[in-house]
Order: C-alpha cells, then structure tokens, then sequence
C-alpha cells in the first residue's frame, strides 16, 4: 500500500504530473490552465500554514494521488467549513487509496477544529460523485450551470459531510 504523508514543496513535481492531465484534457475541475510547479509549491505552502492539510500518497518513489482543503469560503463565517480536493494517478485509481486519502485528510481537518467538508463536483463526474456518497457524503445542492470549459456550461453538485457528528 502507498505511504500517505504531508506534502512538502518537493512535491510539486508529481503532484503536477497528476493534477495537469486532469486540468488539461477534463471537466473535472474547472480551471482552466495548467498549474505550475512553483504554483502548486505556494498552494502548499499556503495551506499548510494556514493550518490546512495537503496530503501526498507515495509509492515506490513515486506519486499517485493527492488531496487538500481550504476554506471553502472567505470570511469568518465559514471558519469551520472546508471543501477538498482529491486527485489519484490513472493506474492507483480503484485501489483503495482514495479511501484511505479522504479519511486522512477528514482526520486532520477533525483535529484543526474544522465542522464540515464539503465537495464540488462536476456534474457529469458519476464516478466521484458515487465515491463521495460511498464515502458517508450526502448530496447538498446544486448548481446549474455554474462552470464553464470546452465551449459548454456544465453543473456543479455540492455534497458534504458534517466532520464532527459523522452525519450528512
């Protein structure tokens, strides 16, 4: 099984090469353009000292998955509420590991006095969305309409998970 452990900034390499595939070729994520090395550096620099977890899954000396969360919006208001982001390399997926990375990164946003996780996904994404509901999340909302990439408009689901009573 794959080490999971907190990212640091020599990172930004392999999570790069799982992350931009994503971006460049998907609608699983709405950004746009590719991340940069030195991009990804600062995001993990950034979120790690704000308290945040980003977490890489290693093996074999290499990386096949991450997954992080911030604030899922700004102000104090929403001081306690995250949203993530989970990625796994082509040939780790249906493994386990993203179990095994949620539950870790859920773990660490618990002990950070976060309440709840929420998760945006792309409306046609089923895989991720079955995954997230496997994984205790419940379907909050939805967006029509909200993202755009490849010269369409696509949906955005909200699913959450209350972090402290374990419900949804």
């Amino acid at each position: 099984m794959a080490e999971i452990r907190n990212a640091g900034i020599s990172d930004a390499d392999g999570v790069a090469a799982i992350w931009n595939p994503i971006i460049r070729s998907t609608a699983i994520t709405f950004w746009p353009t590719e991340r940069s090395t030195e991009e990804i550096a600062a995001i993990i620099r950034l979120r790690q000292h704000a308290g945040r977890g980003f977490l890489v899954a290693e093996q074999d000396g290499a990386l096949i998955g991450f997954a992080s969360y911030d604030q899922f919006r700004a102000g104090l208001g929403y001081a306690h509420s995250m949203e993530h982001t989970i990625h796994i390399a082509p040939q780790a997926r249906g493994l386990g590991l993203g179990t095994a990375l949620m539950r870790r990164l859920e773990d660490h946003a618990r002990a950070n006095g976060a309440r709840i996780m929420v998760a945006g996904i792309t409306g046609s994404n089923i895989g991720s969305i079955d995954f997230h509901a496997r994984m205790g999340y419940a379907h909050w909302g939805l967006v029509p309409n909200a993202g755009w990439k490849f010269g369409q408009w696509h949906d955005l689901v909200l699913m959450g998970h209350d972090l402290v009573t374990g419900t949804t």
